[in-house]
Protein backbone atom coordinates (compact mmCIF):
# COMPACT_ATOMS: atom_id res chain seq x y z
CA UNK A 1 0.00 0.00 0.00
CA UNK A 2 1.01 3.42 -0.70
CA UNK A 3 2.53 5.56 1.89
CA UNK A 4 0.65 8.94 2.70
CA UNK A 5 1.72 12.32 1.43
CA UNK A 6 1.43 15.26 3.44
CA UNK A 7 -0.43 16.39 0.31
CA UNK A 8 -3.67 14.70 -0.48
CA UNK A 9 -3.81 14.22 -4.48
CA UNK A 10 -6.81 14.55 -6.40
CA UNK A 11 -7.54 13.30 -10.06
CA UNK A 12 -5.12 15.51 -12.43
CA UNK A 13 -7.05 16.65 -15.35
CA UNK A 14 -4.85 16.54 -18.59
CA UNK A 15 -4.60 18.98 -21.30
CA UNK A 16 -4.30 17.43 -24.88
CA UNK A 17 -1.77 17.85 -27.10
CA UNK A 18 -2.20 18.09 -30.75
CA UNK A 19 0.34 17.01 -33.48
CA UNK A 20 -0.01 17.33 -37.53
CA UNK A 21 0.74 14.47 -39.26
CA UNK A 22 -0.07 13.68 -43.51
CA UNK A 23 -2.25 10.80 -42.97
CA UNK A 24 -4.43 12.73 -40.23
CA UNK A 25 -8.16 13.31 -40.12
CA UNK A 26 -10.85 15.99 -39.21
CA UNK A 27 -12.36 14.04 -35.78
CA UNK A 28 -10.03 15.82 -33.83
CA UNK A 29 -10.05 19.27 -34.95
CA UNK A 30 -9.32 21.06 -38.91
CA UNK A 31 -6.10 21.57 -40.18
CA UNK A 32 -3.99 23.85 -39.31
CA UNK A 33 -4.83 27.09 -41.66
CA UNK A 34 -0.76 27.53 -41.52
CA UNK A 35 0.33 24.76 -43.02
CA UNK A 36 -3.04 22.90 -43.94
CA UNK A 37 -1.76 19.79 -42.76
CA UNK A 38 -4.61 17.98 -40.91
CA UNK A 39 -4.38 16.46 -37.10
CA UNK A 40 -3.44 12.97 -36.68
CA UNK A 41 -2.23 12.83 -32.66
CA UNK A 42 -3.85 13.99 -29.76
CA UNK A 43 -1.13 13.12 -27.05
CA UNK A 44 -3.27 12.87 -24.21
CA UNK A 45 -1.91 11.06 -20.94
CA UNK A 46 1.80 11.36 -21.14
CA UNK A 47 4.75 12.49 -19.19
CA UNK A 48 4.91 16.38 -20.64
CA UNK A 49 0.83 16.31 -19.99
CA UNK A 50 0.03 19.48 -18.69
CA UNK A 51 -2.38 19.25 -15.61
CA UNK A 52 -5.24 21.86 -15.94
CA UNK A 53 -6.93 22.23 -12.37
CA UNK A 54 -6.26 21.90 -8.38
CA UNK A 55 -3.09 22.66 -6.64
CA UNK A 56 -0.91 21.01 -9.32
CA UNK A 57 -2.62 23.57 -12.19
CA UNK A 58 0.22 24.29 -15.19
CA UNK A 59 2.52 21.08 -13.89
CA UNK A 60 3.49 18.73 -15.83
CA UNK A 61 2.30 14.84 -15.04
CA UNK A 62 6.37 13.78 -14.79
CA UNK A 63 6.85 16.81 -12.82
CA UNK A 64 4.05 15.37 -10.38
CA UNK A 65 4.62 11.63 -10.85
CA UNK A 66 8.46 12.63 -9.83
CA UNK A 67 7.53 14.31 -6.27
CA UNK A 68 5.15 11.41 -5.33
CA UNK A 69 6.00 8.65 -6.68
CA UNK A 70 4.19 5.69 -5.53
CA UNK A 71 0.80 8.21 -4.05
CA UNK A 72 0.21 9.09 -7.57
CA UNK A 73 1.66 5.84 -9.49
CA UNK A 74 1.20 2.80 -7.22
CA UNK A 75 3.54 0.62 -6.22
CA UNK A 76 3.25 -1.74 -9.57
CA UNK A 77 4.33 1.09 -11.53
CA UNK A 78 7.36 2.23 -9.42
CA UNK A 79 8.81 -1.34 -8.91
CA UNK A 80 8.96 -1.49 -12.69
CA UNK A 81 10.03 2.09 -13.94
CA UNK A 82 10.39 3.96 -10.58
CA UNK A 83 9.08 7.40 -10.63
CA UNK A 84 8.54 8.36 -14.29
CA UNK A 85 5.14 8.07 -15.23
CA UNK A 86 5.07 4.71 -17.33
CA UNK A 87 2.77 5.38 -20.14
CA UNK A 88 2.15 7.18 -23.11
CA UNK A 89 -1.63 7.41 -24.53
CA UNK A 90 -2.84 9.25 -27.89
CA UNK A 91 -5.79 9.06 -30.03
CA UNK A 92 -4.89 8.98 -33.54
CA UNK A 93 -7.26 9.97 -36.11
CA UNK A 94 -6.00 8.16 -39.35
CA UNK A 95 -7.88 9.30 -42.93
CA UNK A 96 -4.92 7.49 -45.05
CA UNK A 97 -2.35 4.85 -43.94
CA UNK A 98 -0.02 5.35 -41.36
CA UNK A 99 4.06 3.94 -42.15
CA UNK A 100 4.61 0.06 -41.45
CA UNK A 101 6.71 0.50 -38.83
CA UNK A 102 7.82 -1.74 -35.77
CA UNK A 103 8.91 -1.07 -32.72
CA UNK A 104 11.69 -2.36 -30.33
CA UNK A 105 11.45 -4.17 -26.56
CA UNK A 106 13.00 -3.19 -23.88
CA UNK A 107 16.89 -4.86 -24.49
CA UNK A 108 16.70 -3.44 -27.94
CA UNK A 109 15.76 -0.07 -27.24
CA UNK A 110 18.78 0.43 -24.76
CA UNK A 111 20.95 -1.52 -27.34
CA UNK A 112 20.31 0.50 -30.34
CA UNK A 113 18.86 4.07 -28.31
CA UNK A 114 20.85 3.61 -25.04
CA UNK A 115 20.14 3.80 -21.71
CA UNK A 116 17.32 5.41 -20.22
CA UNK A 117 15.07 4.28 -23.42
CA UNK A 118 12.31 1.57 -22.96
CA UNK A 119 10.61 -0.94 -25.33
CA UNK A 120 7.39 -0.05 -27.18
CA UNK A 121 4.62 -2.60 -26.83
CA UNK A 122 1.31 -0.92 -27.18
CA UNK A 123 -2.54 -1.90 -27.93
CA UNK A 124 -5.51 0.09 -30.16
CA UNK A 125 -8.88 0.44 -29.01
CA UNK A 126 -11.04 1.37 -32.08
CA UNK A 127 -13.58 3.79 -31.36
CA UNK A 128 -14.70 4.55 -34.94
CA UNK A 129 -13.90 2.68 -37.53
CA UNK A 130 -15.28 2.99 -41.61
CA UNK A 131 -16.81 0.12 -43.41
CA UNK A 132 -13.80 -2.12 -44.85
CA UNK A 133 -11.51 -0.26 -42.25
CA UNK A 134 -8.32 -2.68 -41.34
CA UNK A 135 -4.80 -2.86 -40.07
CA UNK A 136 -1.65 -4.23 -41.00
CA UNK A 137 -0.94 -6.67 -38.46
CA UNK A 138 2.50 -8.82 -38.57
CA UNK A 139 3.68 -10.70 -41.76
CA UNK A 140 2.25 -14.14 -43.69
CA UNK A 141 2.32 -17.24 -41.54
CA UNK A 142 5.49 -19.19 -42.54
CA UNK A 143 7.59 -16.18 -43.06
CA UNK A 144 11.37 -16.62 -42.25
CA UNK A 145 14.01 -14.42 -40.77
CA UNK A 146 15.45 -13.87 -43.46
CA UNK A 147 12.81 -13.36 -46.14
CA UNK A 148 11.74 -10.65 -43.76
CA UNK A 149 15.08 -9.02 -43.76
CA UNK A 150 15.00 -9.05 -47.23
CA UNK A 151 11.71 -7.74 -47.96
CA UNK A 152 12.61 -4.92 -45.74
CA UNK A 153 16.22 -4.28 -47.23
CA UNK A 154 14.69 -4.30 -51.03
CA UNK A 155 11.29 -2.44 -49.77
CA UNK A 156 9.22 -5.42 -50.57
CA UNK A 157 7.87 -5.86 -47.15
CA UNK A 158 4.67 -4.84 -48.06
CA UNK A 159 3.71 -8.20 -49.70
CA UNK A 160 4.18 -10.01 -47.23
CA UNK A 161 1.88 -7.82 -44.56
CA UNK A 162 -0.96 -9.66 -42.86
CA UNK A 163 -4.10 -7.94 -42.86
CA UNK A 164 -6.40 -7.32 -40.24
CA UNK A 165 -10.03 -6.32 -40.28
CA UNK A 166 -11.62 -4.32 -37.21
CA UNK A 167 -14.56 -2.82 -35.99
CA UNK A 168 -16.15 -0.46 -33.41
CA UNK A 169 -14.97 -1.80 -30.28
CA UNK A 170 -12.42 -4.17 -31.58
CA UNK A 171 -9.42 -4.19 -29.69
CA UNK A 172 -5.70 -5.21 -30.72
CA UNK A 173 -2.07 -6.11 -28.54
CA UNK A 174 0.62 -4.84 -30.21
CA UNK A 175 3.69 -6.27 -28.62
CA UNK A 176 7.41 -5.05 -29.54
CA UNK A 177 8.90 -6.63 -33.02
CA UNK A 178 5.66 -7.09 -34.41
CA UNK A 179 5.23 -5.20 -37.99
CA UNK A 180 2.04 -3.10 -38.26
CA UNK A 181 0.35 -0.26 -40.00
CA UNK A 182 -3.46 1.74 -39.09
CA UNK A 183 -5.40 1.78 -41.92
CA UNK A 184 -7.62 4.95 -43.10
CA UNK A 185 -10.89 5.14 -41.79
CA UNK A 186 -10.16 4.87 -38.07
CA UNK A 187 -10.58 6.55 -35.17
CA UNK A 188 -7.82 4.90 -32.33
CA UNK A 189 -7.02 5.10 -28.75
CA UNK A 190 -3.98 4.18 -28.34
CA UNK A 191 -1.77 2.92 -25.06
CA UNK A 192 1.96 2.21 -24.74
CA UNK A 193 4.61 2.35 -23.06
CA UNK A 194 6.36 5.43 -22.18
CA UNK A 195 8.60 5.87 -24.89
CA UNK A 196 8.06 7.14 -28.82
CA UNK A 197 10.24 4.86 -30.69
CA UNK A 198 9.35 4.09 -34.31
CA UNK A 199 11.31 2.56 -36.98
CA UNK A 200 9.35 3.02 -40.34
CA UNK A 201 9.96 0.44 -42.67
CA UNK A 202 7.51 1.48 -45.60
CA UNK A 203 5.72 4.94 -46.01
CA UNK A 204 3.79 4.29 -49.11
CA UNK A 205 5.79 5.99 -51.22
CA UNK A 206 5.52 9.18 -49.58
CA UNK A 207 8.97 11.49 -49.97
CA UNK A 208 11.29 10.96 -47.29
CA UNK A 209 11.58 13.94 -44.88
CA UNK A 210 13.88 14.43 -41.46
CA UNK A 211 11.15 13.89 -39.49
CA UNK A 212 9.58 10.57 -41.76
CA UNK A 213 12.90 8.80 -43.05
CA UNK A 214 12.91 5.20 -42.92
CA UNK A 215 14.73 3.09 -40.96
CA UNK A 216 15.94 0.14 -42.82
CA UNK A 217 18.82 -1.40 -40.54
CA UNK A 218 17.28 -0.46 -37.17
CA UNK A 219 13.90 -2.57 -38.39
CA UNK A 220 15.78 -5.91 -39.72
CA UNK A 221 17.18 -5.84 -36.18
CA UNK A 222 14.01 -5.75 -33.75
CA UNK A 223 11.24 -7.14 -36.67
CA UNK A 224 9.78 -10.70 -35.60
CA UNK A 225 8.18 -12.83 -38.61
CA UNK A 226 6.51 -14.83 -35.95
CA UNK A 227 4.75 -11.91 -34.19
CA UNK A 228 0.76 -11.00 -34.88
CA UNK A 229 -1.07 -8.40 -32.75
CA UNK A 230 -3.42 -10.33 -30.64
CA UNK A 231 -6.81 -9.24 -31.45
CA UNK A 232 -10.13 -8.65 -29.28
CA UNK A 233 -13.28 -8.56 -31.09
CA UNK A 234 -15.41 -5.85 -29.83
CA UNK A 235 -18.22 -7.41 -27.57
CA UNK A 236 -21.78 -6.13 -26.78
CA UNK A 237 -21.12 -3.69 -23.40
CA UNK A 238 -23.73 -3.88 -20.27
CA UNK A 239 -25.77 -0.71 -20.20
CA UNK A 240 -24.29 -0.07 -17.01
CA UNK A 241 -20.70 -1.35 -16.25
CA UNK A 242 -17.62 -2.29 -17.76
CA UNK A 243 -15.49 -5.57 -19.62
CA UNK A 244 -11.70 -5.86 -19.53
CA UNK A 245 -10.13 -5.92 -23.05
CA UNK A 246 -6.47 -7.30 -22.34
CA UNK A 247 -3.37 -6.46 -20.56
CA UNK A 248 0.13 -7.50 -20.83
CA UNK A 249 3.04 -6.66 -18.91
CA UNK A 250 3.30 -2.77 -19.37
CA UNK A 251 -0.67 -2.31 -18.90
CA UNK A 252 -3.93 -3.04 -18.60
CA UNK A 253 -7.14 -2.11 -20.75
CA UNK A 254 -10.58 -1.65 -19.78
CA UNK A 255 -13.87 -0.04 -21.53
CA UNK A 256 -16.65 1.14 -19.55
CA UNK A 257 -20.42 2.51 -19.96
CA UNK A 258 -22.53 3.78 -17.92
CA UNK A 259 -26.11 5.58 -18.44
CA UNK A 260 -28.40 4.94 -15.34
CA UNK A 261 -26.00 3.95 -13.01
CA UNK A 262 -22.91 5.55 -11.23
CA UNK A 263 -19.78 3.31 -11.67
CA UNK A 264 -18.00 2.49 -8.52
CA UNK A 265 -13.95 2.12 -9.68
CA UNK A 266 -10.87 1.83 -7.65
CA UNK A 267 -6.84 1.54 -7.86
CA UNK A 268 -6.65 -0.38 -4.60
CA UNK A 269 -3.91 1.65 -3.87
CA UNK A 270 -1.86 -0.66 -6.21
CA UNK A 271 -1.91 1.52 -9.48
CA UNK A 272 -2.97 4.57 -10.76
CA UNK A 273 -5.91 4.80 -13.40
CA UNK A 274 -5.74 6.83 -16.60
CA UNK A 275 -9.41 7.48 -17.88
CA UNK A 276 -10.65 9.64 -21.20
CA UNK A 277 -13.88 9.77 -21.97
CA UNK A 278 -14.85 8.46 -25.85
CA UNK A 279 -18.56 9.28 -25.32
CA UNK A 280 -20.48 11.62 -23.27
CA UNK A 281 -19.90 13.39 -20.30
CA UNK A 282 -19.11 11.72 -16.61
CA UNK A 283 -18.41 13.33 -13.61
CA UNK A 284 -15.65 11.70 -11.70
CA UNK A 285 -15.38 12.12 -7.75
CA UNK A 286 -12.76 11.15 -5.41
CA UNK A 287 -13.38 10.81 -1.93
CA UNK A 288 -12.57 15.14 -1.33
CA UNK A 289 -12.94 16.40 -5.21
CA UNK A 290 -14.82 15.74 -8.31
CA UNK A 291 -14.05 17.12 -11.66
CA UNK A 292 -16.31 16.94 -15.21
CA UNK A 293 -14.97 15.07 -18.17
CA UNK A 294 -16.57 15.58 -21.95
CA UNK A 295 -15.51 13.87 -24.98
CA UNK A 296 -12.01 13.17 -25.24
CA UNK A 297 -11.08 14.82 -22.49
CA UNK A 298 -8.71 12.84 -19.73
CA UNK A 299 -7.56 12.81 -16.35
CA UNK A 300 -5.32 10.64 -14.01
CA UNK A 301 -6.75 9.28 -10.70
CA UNK A 302 -4.10 8.34 -8.06
CA UNK A 303 -3.18 5.18 -6.75
CA UNK A 304 -3.81 6.75 -3.38
CA UNK A 305 -7.36 7.73 -4.12
CA UNK A 306 -8.15 4.30 -3.64
CA UNK A 307 -12.16 3.96 -4.45
CA UNK A 308 -13.83 6.13 -6.59
CA UNK A 309 -17.46 7.21 -8.58
CA UNK A 310 -18.42 7.88 -12.19
CA UNK A 311 -21.22 9.47 -12.51
CA UNK A 312 -22.89 9.25 -16.22
CA UNK A 313 -24.61 12.43 -17.88
CA UNK A 314 -26.58 10.68 -19.96
CA UNK A 315 -24.77 8.10 -21.72
CA UNK A 316 -21.22 7.99 -21.57
CA UNK A 317 -18.74 5.51 -22.34
CA UNK A 318 -15.18 5.68 -20.87
CA UNK A 319 -11.14 3.88 -21.67
CA UNK A 320 -9.31 2.98 -18.78
CA UNK A 321 -5.49 2.39 -18.75
CA UNK A 322 -3.49 1.41 -15.40
CA UNK A 323 -0.59 -1.31 -14.57
CA UNK A 324 -1.33 -4.74 -14.28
Amino acid sequence: MSTPHPVTLEGLLLEPQYRERVWGGTHLGQPSPETGTPIGEAWIVYEESKITSGPHKDRTLGEVAAEYGADLLGSRAVSRTGTRFPLLIKLLDCADWLSLQVHPDDAMAVELEGQGHFGKTEAWYFIKTEDGAGVISGVKPGTTREELARAISDGKVIELAHYQPVSDGDALLMMAGTIHALGPGLLVYEVQQTSDITYRIFDWDRPQTAGRALHIEQSIAVSSPTSTGKYVEGMPLPEDGGRHLLDCLYFSLDVVQAEHETLELDTHHETFHALTVIEGEVEIAGPSWSHKLTQYQSIVIPASTGSYKLHPKGHARAILSAVP
